[in-house]
C-alpha cells in the first residue's frame, strides 16, 4: 500500500532557471497581453462574465461533472427541478460564486488559508461534498482512488493531517513570499496545494481558482480572470502524471514546464477570446442603435454581455429599463437577428432569448 506524501520545502531555488528564462518569457509575454485587452475594456467583469462561467464548467468537468455551459447559463435564468444534470450545474454556480466573491475579500485580505477556506465553504454549499466539513481542514485521513476503492488501491495518499499542520504555514508562507516570477511560484503553489489536498473534498476545483487569484493577488494580472482549466481539462492525462510526478520522483521541474505551457497556449486562447468580445460589443453599440432607435440602446447592450442567456424579467432587472420599454425592445432585437429565441415559453415558463453572438465567442474551442 502507498504511504502518505511527505511534504517537503518547495524547491523554487532549485529549478533550471537558466533553461527556463526563454519559456517564463513568453508565458510572460502572452499573460501581458491578455491583462492589455482587460485594460482596453471599460468593464471586464461585465464583459468577461460568460468566460468566467465557461471557467466554472471546465474546472467542474476535470471532477466529473457533466453540465455544459448552455445549461448553466439556461439554468441562471430560469431554473428547473427537472433540469438534466441540475446537481452538476449547481457545483458550476458554486465555483462561480466562489470566485466572485474571492474578488472583494481579496481586496480586504492576503491570500492565506483563512481566505481558502472561505472559499471552500462557498464552494461545497448544497452540492456533492456539503457533509464534508465544507472550509475546515481536515482532520482525517483522505486518499484519492476510483470511486468505492479502499485505501488500499489508493492512487495517491495525501500527507496525514499531522504533517498538515507544518506543511499549511509553510505553504502560506510561500504564496506571500516574493519569488523570481510569478508564474513559476503559481505553478509550484498549485501543485503543492494539490499535493496537500487539505479539504475532504473539492480540494481540485479550489487549488485551480488559486492559479488566476495569486496572479491577481502578485500583481501580473489586473483581475483574477485568468482561465486555465480549459488547458487542464484537455491534457487531463498529462496533468494528472506531471502532478504525480512530483509526488513521486520529485520532478517539479516537470511540472513547472507543463505549466509553463500551459499559461502561454492558455492566455493566447484566452486573449483571442477576450479581443472577439471586446470588438463585438463595440460593434454591437451602433447595431443596438440601429435596430431600437432607443435612448436606452446603451443599457440594453450591456444587459447582453452581462449574460448571453435571458428572459424578460432577467432583460428588465439588468438594464434597468421600464417592464413596457422591455417588452417593446425584445422582439425589435429579435427582428434584428440580434436575438434568438432559445426556448418558447409556456403557461408559467417564460420565453428564453439567447445572445448566439456571444455564446459562440466563448465556447469557440471544445464547449463542453
Amino acid at each position: 500500500m502507498k504511504k502518505p506524501y511527505k511534504p517537503g520545502t518547495i524547491p523554487i531555488n532549485k529549478l533550471a532557471w537558466a533553461q527556463m528564462i526563454p519559456h517564463i518569457g513568453m508565458a510572460q509575454a502572452a499573460v501581458a497581453r491578455f491583462d492589455g485587452i482587460l485594460h482596453a475594456m471599460i468593464n471586464p467583469e461585465l464583459l468577461l462574465s460568460p468566460l468566467t462561467t465557461q471557467e466554472a464548467v471546465w474546472s467542474s468537468r476535470i471532477e466529473g461533472t457533466q453540465a455544459s455551459l448552455e445549461d448553466v447559463l439556461r439554468q441562471d435564468v430560469a431554473p428547473r427541478k427537472d433540469a438534466e444534470h441540475k446537481d452538476d450545474i449547481q457545483e458550476v454556480q458554486n465555483y462561480r460564486e466562489a470566485m466572485t466573491k474571492a474578488v472583494p475579500w481579496l481586496r480586504k485580505s492576503d491570500l492565506d488559508f483563512k481566505l481558502i477556506c472561505r472559499i471552500h465553504k462557498v464552494l461545497l454549499t448544497g452540492v456533492r461534498g456539503e457533509g464534508k466539513r465544507p472550509g475546515t481542514v481536515r482532520t482525517t485521513q483522505n486518499h484519492i482512488g476510483y470511486r468505492g476503492e479502499p485505501v488500499e488501491k489508493a492512487l495517491f495518499i495525501p500527507p496525514t493531517p499531522q504533517a498538515l499542520h507544518h506543511a499549511l504555514p509553510e505553504f502560506e508562507s510561500f504564496m506571500a513570499a516574493t519569488h523570481r516570477d510569478v508564474i513559476v511560484q503559481t505553478a509550484m503553489a498549485h501543485a503543492q496545494f494539490e499535493l496537500l489536498h487539505p479539504f475532504l473534498d473539492g480540494n481540485g476545483r479550489v487549488g485551480r481558482m488559486l492559479v488566476p487569484l495569486l496572479l491577481h493577488a502578485k500583481g501580473l494580472m489586473s483581475s483574477p480572470t485568468f482561465y486555465i482549466s480549459e488547458y487542464f481539462e484537455e491534457h487531463r492525462p498529462t496533468y494528472y502524471n506531471k502532478l504525480a510526478a512530483v509526488s513521486e520522483n520529485g520532478d517539479w521541474q516537470g511540472w513547472v514546464d507543463f505549466f509553463l505551457k500551459a499559461v502561454t497556449e492558455q492566455a493566447e486562447l484566452n486573449t483571442g477570446r477576450a479581443g472577439a468580445i471586446l470588438k463585438l460589443y463595440n460593434g454591437m453599440k451602433e447595431e443596438i442603435n440601429q435596430a431600437t432607435r432607443s435612448q436606452y440602446a446603451l443599457q440594453t447592450l450591456d444587459a447582453l454581455f452581462a449574460a448571453p442567456f435571458l428572459t424578460k424579467a432577467d432583460f428588465v432587472q439588468r438594464s434597468g429599463i421600464a417592464l413596457r420599454t422591455g417588452e417593446r425592445l425584445l422582439p425589435e432585437l429579435e427582428s434584428a437577428g440580434i436575438l434568438r429565441v432559445y426556448e418558447k415559453g409556456a403557461g408559467r415558463r417564460p420565453t428564453i432569448y439567447a445572445f448566439q453572438r456571444l455564446i459562440d465567442i466563448t465556447g469557440a474551442k471544445g464547449n463542453p
